[in-house]
Protein backbone atom coordinates (compact mmCIF):
# COMPACT_ATOMS: atom_id res chain seq x y z
CA UNK A 1 0.00 0.00 0.00
CA UNK A 2 2.61 2.50 1.01
CA UNK A 3 4.57 1.92 -2.59
CA UNK A 4 0.79 2.58 -4.30
CA UNK A 5 0.49 6.03 -2.18
CA UNK A 6 4.02 6.86 -3.24
CA UNK A 7 3.40 6.50 -6.60
CA UNK A 8 -0.05 8.55 -6.44
CA UNK A 9 1.96 10.70 -4.89
CA UNK A 10 4.75 10.81 -7.59
CA UNK A 11 2.04 11.64 -10.10
CA UNK A 12 0.71 15.09 -8.97
CA UNK A 13 3.78 16.53 -9.81
CA UNK A 14 4.75 14.65 -12.92
CA UNK A 15 7.94 17.13 -14.02
CA UNK A 16 8.57 18.69 -10.67
CA UNK A 17 11.36 20.16 -10.39
CA UNK A 18 12.61 20.19 -14.38
CA UNK A 19 12.89 22.78 -16.69
CA UNK A 20 10.67 23.27 -19.64
CA UNK A 21 11.86 25.48 -23.26
CA UNK A 22 8.73 25.66 -24.80
CA UNK A 23 8.89 27.07 -28.54
CA UNK A 24 6.06 28.68 -29.54
CA UNK A 25 4.57 28.63 -26.58
CA UNK A 26 2.59 32.24 -26.48
CA UNK A 27 -0.66 30.59 -27.68
CA UNK A 28 -2.34 27.25 -28.77
CA UNK A 29 -1.02 23.97 -28.39
CA UNK A 30 2.22 25.49 -26.55
CA UNK A 31 0.54 27.99 -24.10
CA UNK A 32 -2.03 24.94 -23.08
CA UNK A 33 1.18 22.63 -22.42
CA UNK A 34 3.51 25.58 -20.61
CA UNK A 35 0.26 25.71 -18.10
CA UNK A 36 -0.06 21.93 -17.46
CA UNK A 37 4.24 22.02 -17.29
CA UNK A 38 4.02 24.70 -14.71
CA UNK A 39 0.69 23.11 -12.80
CA UNK A 40 2.58 19.90 -12.27
CA UNK A 41 6.04 22.14 -10.58
CA UNK A 42 7.79 22.71 -13.59
CA UNK A 43 9.59 25.67 -14.33
CA UNK A 44 9.16 27.11 -17.83
CA UNK A 45 10.17 29.28 -20.53
CA UNK A 46 8.11 30.24 -23.03
CA UNK A 47 9.92 31.46 -26.88
CA UNK A 48 7.87 32.97 -29.08
CA UNK A 49 7.68 35.91 -31.71
CA UNK A 50 4.18 37.01 -29.74
CA UNK A 51 5.61 39.13 -27.60
CA UNK A 52 2.22 40.56 -25.72
CA UNK A 53 0.71 36.81 -25.54
CA UNK A 54 3.66 35.43 -24.29
CA UNK A 55 4.32 37.86 -21.40
CA UNK A 56 0.32 37.50 -20.86
CA UNK A 57 0.83 33.64 -20.47
CA UNK A 58 3.56 34.30 -18.43
CA UNK A 59 1.70 36.41 -16.30
CA UNK A 60 -1.03 33.62 -16.08
CA UNK A 61 1.16 31.39 -15.05
CA UNK A 62 3.44 33.62 -12.16
CA UNK A 63 6.92 34.97 -12.75
CA UNK A 64 7.93 32.85 -9.97
CA UNK A 65 7.24 29.84 -11.97
CA UNK A 66 7.34 31.21 -16.04
CA UNK A 67 9.71 33.61 -18.40
CA UNK A 68 9.80 34.52 -21.63
CA UNK A 69 11.84 35.20 -24.54
CA UNK A 70 11.66 36.40 -28.23
CA UNK A 71 12.48 33.74 -30.30
CA UNK A 72 12.18 32.95 -34.20
CA UNK A 73 13.07 29.57 -34.24
CA UNK A 74 14.28 30.11 -37.93
CA UNK A 75 17.10 32.36 -36.43
CA UNK A 76 19.89 29.72 -34.43
CA UNK A 77 20.79 32.98 -32.24
CA UNK A 78 17.54 33.04 -31.02
CA UNK A 79 17.48 29.46 -30.29
CA UNK A 80 20.96 29.38 -28.46
CA UNK A 81 19.95 32.28 -26.54
CA UNK A 82 16.43 30.95 -25.45
CA UNK A 83 17.99 27.64 -24.45
CA UNK A 84 21.05 29.34 -22.71
CA UNK A 85 18.66 32.02 -20.80
CA UNK A 86 16.83 29.17 -19.47
CA UNK A 87 20.51 27.25 -18.05
CA UNK A 88 21.08 30.93 -16.30
CA UNK A 89 17.78 31.02 -14.98
CA UNK A 90 17.28 27.76 -14.14
CA UNK A 91 20.94 25.94 -13.73
CA UNK A 92 19.49 23.35 -16.56
CA UNK A 93 17.41 22.33 -19.45
CA UNK A 94 15.56 19.40 -18.64
CA UNK A 95 12.49 19.42 -21.90
CA UNK A 96 12.83 21.18 -25.01
CA UNK A 97 9.69 20.91 -26.72
CA UNK A 98 9.86 22.51 -30.13
CA UNK A 99 6.39 23.93 -31.27
CA UNK A 100 6.61 26.65 -32.91
CA UNK A 101 4.97 25.93 -36.60
CA UNK A 102 2.84 27.31 -39.43
CA UNK A 103 0.44 26.55 -42.17
CA UNK A 104 0.59 27.97 -45.11
CA UNK A 105 -1.01 28.07 -48.97
CA UNK A 106 2.08 27.27 -50.03
CA UNK A 107 2.12 27.55 -54.16
CA UNK A 108 5.37 30.09 -54.41
CA UNK A 109 8.54 28.59 -53.87
CA UNK A 110 8.77 31.41 -50.58
CA UNK A 111 5.79 30.23 -48.98
CA UNK A 112 7.18 26.35 -49.27
CA UNK A 113 10.29 27.24 -47.95
CA UNK A 114 8.73 29.40 -45.18
CA UNK A 115 6.80 26.19 -43.73
CA UNK A 116 10.01 23.87 -43.78
CA UNK A 117 12.34 26.70 -42.18
CA UNK A 118 10.10 26.98 -39.52
CA UNK A 119 8.47 23.66 -39.14
CA UNK A 120 11.83 21.58 -40.45
CA UNK A 121 14.57 24.12 -39.65
CA UNK A 122 13.22 25.10 -36.22
CA UNK A 123 13.21 21.84 -34.67
CA UNK A 124 16.83 20.74 -36.01
CA UNK A 125 17.92 24.10 -34.15
CA UNK A 126 15.73 23.22 -31.02
CA UNK A 127 17.27 19.69 -31.14
CA UNK A 128 20.78 20.96 -31.53
CA UNK A 129 21.05 23.61 -28.99
CA UNK A 130 19.34 21.67 -26.03
CA UNK A 131 21.50 18.79 -27.03
CA UNK A 132 24.25 20.83 -26.08
CA UNK A 133 23.21 21.52 -23.19
CA UNK A 134 21.87 18.14 -22.45
CA UNK A 135 24.72 15.70 -23.32
CA UNK A 136 27.03 16.74 -20.42
CA UNK A 137 24.04 16.18 -17.82
CA UNK A 138 23.41 12.79 -19.75
CA UNK A 139 19.36 13.24 -19.49
CA UNK A 140 17.03 14.98 -20.99
CA UNK A 141 13.56 14.99 -22.89
CA UNK A 142 13.52 16.57 -26.42
CA UNK A 143 9.40 16.84 -27.66
CA UNK A 144 8.71 18.30 -31.38
CA UNK A 145 4.95 18.96 -32.73
CA UNK A 146 4.26 16.63 -36.31
CA UNK A 147 0.76 16.19 -37.63
CA UNK A 148 -1.08 13.16 -38.73
CA UNK A 149 0.20 14.82 -42.24
CA UNK A 150 3.79 12.50 -40.66
CA UNK A 151 2.36 9.57 -42.02
CA UNK A 152 -0.55 10.33 -44.51
CA UNK A 153 -1.03 12.53 -46.97
CA UNK A 154 -4.01 15.21 -47.80
CA UNK A 155 -4.28 16.54 -44.36
CA UNK A 156 -2.60 19.38 -45.26
CA UNK A 157 -0.59 21.56 -48.00
CA UNK A 158 2.15 20.63 -49.76
CA UNK A 159 4.76 21.89 -47.60
CA UNK A 160 2.76 21.45 -44.72
CA UNK A 161 2.97 17.56 -45.18
CA UNK A 162 6.65 17.60 -46.52
CA UNK A 163 7.59 19.56 -43.34
CA UNK A 164 5.94 17.27 -40.82
CA UNK A 165 6.96 14.12 -42.14
CA UNK A 166 10.52 15.95 -41.93
CA UNK A 167 10.08 16.16 -38.48
CA UNK A 168 9.49 12.58 -38.02
CA UNK A 169 12.07 11.65 -39.82
CA UNK A 170 14.51 13.71 -38.17
CA UNK A 171 12.87 12.49 -34.24
CA UNK A 172 13.79 9.44 -35.07
CA UNK A 173 18.01 10.10 -36.59
CA UNK A 174 18.41 12.39 -33.30
CA UNK A 175 16.69 9.48 -30.87
CA UNK A 176 19.33 7.51 -32.80
CA UNK A 177 22.21 9.66 -31.99
CA UNK A 178 21.65 10.97 -28.79
CA UNK A 179 19.99 8.13 -27.18
CA UNK A 180 23.68 7.07 -26.03
CA UNK A 181 23.22 10.24 -23.83
CA UNK A 182 20.70 9.28 -22.12
CA UNK A 183 18.17 12.43 -24.05
CA UNK A 184 14.84 10.97 -25.37
CA UNK A 185 13.52 12.37 -28.97
CA UNK A 186 9.83 11.84 -29.29
CA UNK A 187 7.77 13.89 -31.10
CA UNK A 188 3.36 13.97 -31.56
CA UNK A 189 1.01 13.82 -33.56
CA UNK A 190 -2.37 15.43 -33.72
CA UNK A 191 -5.13 15.59 -35.43
CA UNK A 192 -7.05 18.40 -36.38
CA UNK A 193 -7.41 20.56 -33.24
CA UNK A 194 -9.12 24.20 -32.87
CA UNK A 195 -5.77 26.20 -31.69
CA UNK A 196 -5.25 30.18 -33.60
CA UNK A 197 -3.40 28.54 -36.07
CA UNK A 198 -5.78 26.21 -37.45
CA UNK A 199 -8.66 28.83 -36.89
CA UNK A 200 -6.41 30.78 -39.18
CA UNK A 201 -5.71 29.14 -42.04
CA UNK A 202 -9.84 27.28 -42.01
CA UNK A 203 -11.19 31.14 -41.94
CA UNK A 204 -13.40 30.24 -39.22
CA UNK A 205 -12.69 32.13 -35.97
CA UNK A 206 -15.69 30.00 -34.14
CA UNK A 207 -13.79 27.23 -32.20
CA UNK A 208 -16.85 25.47 -31.38
CA UNK A 209 -17.90 25.06 -35.46
CA UNK A 210 -14.53 24.42 -36.13
CA UNK A 211 -14.35 21.47 -34.02
CA UNK A 212 -17.75 19.73 -35.53
CA UNK A 213 -16.42 20.65 -38.80
CA UNK A 214 -13.14 18.63 -38.39
CA UNK A 215 -14.92 15.88 -35.85
CA UNK A 216 -16.87 15.39 -38.67
CA UNK A 217 -14.39 13.58 -40.55
CA UNK A 218 -12.75 11.80 -37.70
CA UNK A 219 -12.71 8.20 -36.37
CA UNK A 220 -13.94 8.67 -32.95
CA UNK A 221 -16.82 9.98 -32.30
CA UNK A 222 -18.64 11.92 -29.20
CA UNK A 223 -15.43 13.74 -27.93
CA UNK A 224 -13.74 16.67 -29.78
CA UNK A 225 -9.43 16.89 -29.60
CA UNK A 226 -8.47 19.72 -27.41
CA UNK A 227 -4.84 21.31 -26.78
CA UNK A 228 -4.98 19.56 -23.23
CA UNK A 229 -5.42 16.11 -24.78
CA UNK A 230 -2.08 16.75 -26.82
CA UNK A 231 -0.16 18.78 -23.54
CA UNK A 232 -0.80 15.84 -21.87
CA UNK A 233 0.96 13.88 -24.30
CA UNK A 234 3.50 16.17 -24.22
CA UNK A 235 3.33 15.23 -20.15
CA UNK A 236 3.77 11.69 -20.56
CA UNK A 237 7.13 12.06 -22.64
CA UNK A 238 8.29 14.76 -20.65
CA UNK A 239 8.19 12.97 -17.70
CA UNK A 240 9.55 9.89 -15.61
CA UNK A 241 6.09 7.91 -17.01
CA UNK A 242 7.81 7.94 -20.70
CA UNK A 243 11.32 7.56 -18.86
CA UNK A 244 11.73 4.26 -21.62
CA UNK A 245 10.22 6.24 -24.56
CA UNK A 246 12.49 7.30 -27.19
CA UNK A 247 12.11 7.13 -31.11
CA UNK A 248 8.26 7.51 -30.63
CA UNK A 249 5.97 9.07 -33.05
CA UNK A 250 2.77 9.53 -30.61
CA UNK A 251 -0.16 9.90 -32.74
CA UNK A 252 -2.99 11.79 -30.76
CA UNK A 253 -5.79 11.07 -33.66
CA UNK A 254 -8.36 8.91 -32.20
CA UNK A 255 -7.75 6.30 -35.01
CA UNK A 256 -8.01 8.56 -37.78
CA UNK A 257 -4.89 7.14 -39.75
CA UNK A 258 -5.82 3.41 -39.05
CA UNK A 259 -8.83 3.52 -41.13
CA UNK A 260 -9.39 3.96 -44.62
CA UNK A 261 -13.00 4.93 -44.37
CA UNK A 262 -14.04 4.19 -47.97
CA UNK A 263 -14.60 0.15 -47.21
CA UNK A 264 -17.68 1.05 -44.52
CA UNK A 265 -16.77 -2.34 -42.91
CA UNK A 266 -17.85 -1.09 -39.52
CA UNK A 267 -20.96 1.63 -40.59
CA UNK A 268 -23.95 1.52 -38.80
CA UNK A 269 -27.47 2.92 -39.88
CA UNK A 270 -27.17 5.55 -36.73
CA UNK A 271 -23.09 6.69 -38.19
CA UNK A 272 -23.02 10.14 -39.66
Amino acid sequence: MAATSSFISSLTKRVEGKVALITGGASGIGECTAKVFAHHGAKVVIADIQDDLGHSVCEDIGSSNCSYVHCNVTNEDHIKSAVEKAVATHGKLDIMFNNAGIIIIDNEKSDFERVLSVNVTGVFLGIKHAARVMVPARSGSIISTASVSSTIAAAGTHAYCASKHAVLGLTRNAAVELGQFGIRINCLSPYGVATPLAKEFNGDNDEEELEKSMSSLANLKGVYLKAEDIANAALYLASEEGRYVSGLNLLIDGGFTVVNPSFHLFQYPNDS
